[in-house]
């Protein structure tokens, strides 16, 4: 890493494809065990759906993405404050370490599942160093004419990288589940040390004290609101859904408790790690929130396509359930063409025209592709899906790099770190609670039919009443996790013993490919229409949201009081 100077026209590209391979790298890695989860616990030997296993199976899916919420932006903070640059490498080498120890996992069961978190944690430390400071370095980088073409080439491909993923998971697990977690390590050492060598400082870094107390406060905050969303989708007690539990409601409250102390305490440092006074920059927090309300709309969207798909239309067309999972990445490429296709044009016409028109437009196509995909019927013929799988890609796109660039545009160089690292947290944190409300909205939909549904199914089909009542009764979470697993859900319902005094005709129809998504067609489509209606009103109010940033805006017309406030919070040897 050399140092600062100005920036030249060829180190600009090396810039932005370093950072869009870590960043591609980062968001890859957040979805890949999605596709591969059941080679990965048979890998493991531990079976995910059994009693007392959820633990392993929704910290494996939803870990990596709590570690870079809640630490994204401290790391952006502290490229600010000791170079991003810096921060970025030491990112690049945490991740490829940690993706090298995930492939000599040597132990079993709900220990090797143990050892698999622990090191998807550290895997997403290293994420967050890449996720926190990118943007920031392609901000210094490029001159604000070219900052929408960079930050659009760079945030597409870490959109699109989630649904990479999917597809290389379905790839690689059925070979060896430990080739999901290897593939990053020679790509992450070569993007180490490119990283080291040619990424330079082009900041000015401020060391000013760090904010342990707002640190603190704000990631057990977060986790404490995460693992109470992600514990509320699961059943408690008699009910089929987690939030009514006085476990999940003392975690969401002491998390908001926390966050809302978290607040305080940043308007009372002279250094604080979430800088308040950025929000009174207005494109900085529209585009924050539009940012914010576009991830609640796209976070849960990829897992209710998955299980549609997985449960309901593959099987239905020929699919075993094992085939399931690779071939639901398969027909959601449309969805990452049209974010690769949309993103880099759109970001380099926000540099010309703005990004208002581009993301405000973008948010109205996509609750126009929403309203789409709600009026096909569950078996749908692909000719029609795939177009608005693609649509939505596209309006996403346009959305995406037009705002993240006026987003940075917006920011006072100084605090690019931080401001960058603000609104990736709201983006990611955005997706876990999509993620609860999609999957509360199906399961509920599902609830008030499915158990009657499922159990006179079985009943028709030889199986005993009082087996029937007891499988009926079984959370719908269950049956939604079977099909996204891959599993074929009526024999993790009943399990061998009951299925081997079936006769051979009833065996055959309950466990073939059309049973169960015949059955649960009904039921998913009321869960899915409430889902989408959700993410229609979400992207409406995104797109509202992307209008009220105003007209085009780079920093540098900030008011002249912000500008004072700046330059004593980084005033050299400013002290809380």
């Amino acid at each position: 890493m050399s140092a600062a100077g100005p920036p030249n026209e060829r180190y600009k590209w090396v810039a932005l494809s370093n950072t869009t391979l870590g960043v591609l790298l980062a968001t890859i890695d957040a979805s890949i065990t999605l596709i591969a989860m059941p080679d990965i616990f048979r890998g493991i030997h531990l079976e995910p759906l059994a009693p007392g296993n959820s633990f392993y199976l929704l910290w494996m899916i939803l870990g990596f993405l709590v570690v870079t919420s809640v630490l994204v932006v401290s790391l952006g903070r502290l490229g600010d404050m000791f170079g991003r640059v810096r921060m970025y490498n030491l990112g690049f080498a945490i991740y490829t370490i940690g993706s090298l120890w995930l492939t000599v996992d040597w132990l079993t069961g709900r220990a090797g599942a143990s050892y698999l978190i622990a090191f998807r944690v550290v895997q997403g430390i290293g994420a967050a160093f890449l996720l926190a400071n990118s943007a920031a370095i392609l901000t210094d980088a490029f001159p604000p004419g070219q900052r929408g073409l960079a930050l659009g080439i760079n945030n597409i491909a870490g959109i699109s990288g989630q649904f990479i993923g999917l597809l290389l998971g379905g790839l690689l697990g059925p070979i060896d589940w430990r080739l999901v977690f290897l593939v990053s390590v020679p790509v992450g050492a070569f993007g180490t040390i490119w990283a080291h060598l040619k990424l330079r400082e082009l900041s000015h870094p401020r060391r000013v004290p760090i904010d342990w107390r707002g640190n603190a406060t704000f990631a057990i905050g977060l986790v404490a609101v995460m693992v109470g969303i992600t514990y509320g989708i699961q059943p408690h007690g008699h009910h089929v859904l987690g939030w009514s539990s006085p476990k999940v409601l003392a975690e969401l409250g002491a998390g908001l408790a926390l966050l809302a102390v978290f607040v305080a305490l940043q308007r009372r440092v002279p250094n604080p790690m979430f800088r308040l006074e950025l929000f009174r920059i207005r494109a900085f927090t529209f585009g924050t929130l539009s940012s914010f309300l576009s991830a609640v709309a796209r976070g849960g969207l990829m897992f209710m396509l998955i299980i549609w798909l997985q449960g309901i239309w593959l099987p239905a067309h020929g699919y075993s359930f094992a085939e399931t999972p690779l071939w639901a990445g398969i027909y959601m490429l449309p969805l990452t063409l049209g974010f690769l296709l949309a993103g880099p044009t759109s970001g380099y016409l926000s540099d010309r025209y703005g990004a208002r028109p581009f993301a405000t437009g973008g948010m109205l196509v996509a609750a126009l592709s929403f309203f789409l995909l709600e009026q096909l019927p569950i078996q749908f013929p692909y000719a029609a899906f795939a177009p608005i799988l693609l649509l939505n890609g596209l309006a996403m796109g346009s959305f995406a790099s037009p705002n993240r660039a006026g987003v940075m545009n917006s920011l006072p160089p100084a605090d690019r770190g931080a401001g960058g690292g603000m609104n990736q947290t709201f983006q990611n944190s955005a997706q876990v609670l999509s993620i609860g409300i999609f999957f509360t909205l199906m399961i509920a939909g599902l609830a008030s039919t499915l158990p009657a549904s499922l159990s006179g199914g079985l009943v028709a089909h030889g199986v005993p009443a009082s087996l029937a009542r007891d499988v009926g009764r079984e959370p719908p979470v269950s049956v939604l996790f079977a099909a996204f697993l891959g599993y074929n859900p009526i024999e993790k319902l009943l399990g061998p013993h009951a299925l081997a005094h079936l006769s051979a005709a009833n065996l055959a129809t309950l466990t073939g490919r059309a049973f169960f998504p015949h059955l649960i067609s009904g039921p998913f489509h009321a869960g899915l229409h409430a889902a989408f209606d959700f993410a229609i009103v979400a992207c409406l109010l995104a797109a509202v949201a992307s209008w009220s940033r105003g007209g085009r805006y780079v920093a540098g017309e900030v008011p002249a009081e912000l500008h004072a406030e700046h330059a004593r919070a980084h005033a050299p040897g400013a002290m809380p």
